[in-house]
């Protein structure tokens, strides 16, 4: 499968060739998770309309549900300003996690951090 040369003159890829995917809930907004594609994983969502990536760590295009059951039918699909990101709006079946939560960011958690408050350009508060 090929992908449209507008569409691939538009991608800034890695040094593998890939592009960060981001994933988000069509309907409630919810980040999902965060995939890698190629120009082939791209071409074959684009044209299915279902979501296809390409494994980093197995070396080989996955297409998300076919082992799971878990889905994802592409809804709408953005490119960044600098063309290194897609943001991808998706119908998810079940869980996008392959932890069985809904998110990848669910499983992962939060990280504590000392929040800084700003008020008219100052600063006025440090929270923990």
């Amino acid at each position: 499968m090929v992908l449209d040369e507008r569409v691939a003159d538009r991608l800034k890829r890695d040094d593998l060739g890939l592009v960060c995917a981001v994933v988000q809930d069509h309907e409630s907004g919810q980040v999902l998770m965060v995939g890698w594609m190629d120009d082939e994983a791209l071409a074959r969502t684009l044209d299915t309309g279902r979501v296809t990536y390409w494994s980093r760590s197995r070396g080989e295009y996955w297409r998300k549900g076919d082992t799971s059951g878990h889905h994802q039918y592409l809804r709408s699909i953005s490119i960044d300003c600098d063309g290194d990101a897609l943001l991808l709006q998706v119908d998810q079946v079940g869980a996008a996690c392959h932890l069985g939560t809904r998110s990848c960011f669910e499983a992962g958690g939060e990280i504590p951090f000392t929040q800084v408050v700003f008020e008219s350009g100052g600063q006025i508060d440090e929270r923990s």
